[in-house]
């Protein structure tokens, strides 16, 4: 689990390292970060959105494009193609993205389209509107030329089968990082901010395995699942969605930038606040929240230890860090 998976590192980032949390960097900064992504996973998303960055120069075309790698990625159970169906069997998938001058768009529910991220980005530009779901969502995608595609694989209908012979719902905590695993939750939530201090973020995900049908998660949600703020930072959050929703936690983590909080101490209140509130009822959940403020600094904490995240440089060069958790300082304190 964790650190020792760097299979996500043969998509593209042969040259990122994993880096423990709190490593210093020989009396120097740290590089500015440009592009931040949750899991192992996202250092192949970050090739892909730095390789589009590059190119075009905009970050939104670059979270787009991060985002479009594990949403392909059969063997990714969390995020689009191969996401573990809701109870009925059904992959749904829900996302979205956003810029700093307060462009949104999102789409929940969505099925039978591969990248729901750029369905997304087609109702921040195309409609008067910011978030549309289910089956209005799908048609929508149809009539811009989004192709079908069946998004539930052999692997995952087996998987579903296997899970009706009991209907068991027991959360697994840092399931991102051990797929082929059945799973309670999962996103990829992408960041980024330039040298000049513009700012960007995507968040897309196949949501909660076995969920009941309709329900949606932190994930296409703005102010939980993702949060972009001019002149402030950005912030993503991954783990049980329903945690994340019952306190806007990305823009919790956003607002506490804007009152001076580094990004890391503003993912630590945050998390926090959700131990506090919540008790008992999250000892075993994963929450995590990744944030970058408009100087390139990042910042991530999480409920129990796996949380593991992606920074890119301005240099393109990716490091993979363990992120800094409440679990892990519980423990020290005994």
């Amino acid at each position: 689990m964790g650190l020792d998976r760097r299979k996500a590192l043969k998509l593209g980032l042969a040259g990122a390292a994993a880096i423990p949390a709190g490593t210093s960097f020989a009396g120097t900064e740290a590089p500015r970060a440009l592009i931040v992504s949750t899991w192992d996973f996202g250092a192949a998303a970050n090739a892909a959105a730095y390789s589009a960055w590059k190119k075009s120069g905009s970050l939104l075309d670059a979270v787009e494009a991060g985002a479009w790698v594990p949403e392909a990625d059969a063997s990714n159970h969390s995020v689009g193609l191969g996401g573990y169906p809701d109870r009925e069997g059904h992959v749904t998938l829900d996302a979205i993205i956003m810029d700093d001058r307060g462009n949104v768009g999102a789409v929940g529910a969505l099925e039978d389209i591969l990248h729901p991220i750029s369905v997304a980005r087609r109702v921040m530009e195309k409609t008067p509107h910011t978030f549309l779901v289910g089956e209005g969502a799908r048609q929508f995608a149809i009539a811009q030329g989004f192709p079908t595609t069946r998004l539930l694989t052999p692997e995952a209908e087996a998987a579903w089968r296997e899970w009706l012979k009991t209907a068991k719902y027991t959360p697994i905590a840092n399931i991102e990082n051990q797929r082929g695993s059945a799973l309670d939750h999962d996103t990829i939530g992408i960041v980024a901010c330039d040298a000049s201090g513009r700012l960007a973020g995507a968040c897309t995900t196949s949501g909660m395995a076995f969920k009941l049908r309709g329900r949606l998660g932190d994930s296409p949600q703005a102010g939980s699942g993702l949060m972009v703020e001019p002149g402030v930072g950005a912030a993503t959050a991954t783990g049980v969605g329903e945690e994340v929703t019952r306190i806007a936690g990305s823009a919790r983590v956003v607002s506490s930038m804007r009152a001076g909080m580094s990004p890391m101490a503003a993912c630590r209140e945050a998390v926090l606040h959700i131990a506090k509130l919540r008790g008992d009822a999250v000892k075993d959940a994963q929450v995590g929240f990744l944030a970058i403020d408009r100087n390139g600094r990042v910042g991530a904490y999480s409920l129990q230890p796996g949380f593991t995240y992606a920074v890119t440089d301005l240099g393109g060069q990716t490091t993979v860090h363990a992120a800094q958790s409440l679990g892990q300082a519980t423990a020290s304190a005994r």
